[in-house]
């Protein structure tokens, strides 16, 4: 299985040096790093709305000053860049041949997920952001902390992926 090329012919760091291009880019058009989390709590927001709640008067929504910018706009830049990332996800594994529906062997393993998705959401939210903006955002505008983010990353991912081969598979 040859690793250095994708199927169409492109070699990968190709692809890197695009995605780091395009994320500079993003950056520059929108004086912000590429992240996921905001535009996620902008819909978590609004989709409160609908028990009753008034999210715009929340400390996060507040300090946003949605208020005044005219409240929430379904097609802010993160949504449309969340949207590309799971359409590209989709039409990558489809054009690989790895699209398919895979549910968890073990009961556990949608508890693992459902704790483990929401000490991620509320620990991203604690910490200003995730780790796409944290490494990608970060190294994007040559910031150090995005470097510093990435070395630790990947042995926080090693542990992570032992902790759930041993406790979850």
């Amino acid at each position: 299985m040859k690793v250095n090329k994708s199927s169409f012919g492109i070699p990968y760091w190709v692809g890197a040096v695009l995605l780091g291009l395009l994320n500079t880019a993003l950056f520059y058009v929108s004086s912000k790093p590429w992240g996921i989390t905001t535009a996620m709590s902008f819909w978590g927001g609004e989709a409160t709305k609908f028990f009753g709640t008034s999210p715009e008067n929340w400390r996060f929504f507040a300090e946003l000053q949605l208020a005044q910018a005219g409240g929430f706009q379904p097609l802010m830049a993160g949504t449309l860049l969340n949207a590309g990332l799971i359409l590209g996800v989709f039409f990558a594994a489809f054009i690989h041949n790895e699209f398919r529906f895979r549910w968890p062997r073990h009961g556990k393993q949608y508890l693992a997920a459902l704790i483990g998705g929401l000490l991620m959401g509320y620990g991203a939210r604690l910490a200003g952001g995730c780790s796409v903006g944290a490494l990608v955002g970060g190294t994007a505008s040559l910031s150090l902390h995005g470097w510093i983010f990435g070395i630790f990353l990947f042995p926080g991912v090693w542990l992570g992926l032992k902790l759930a081969q041993k406790y979850l598979y």
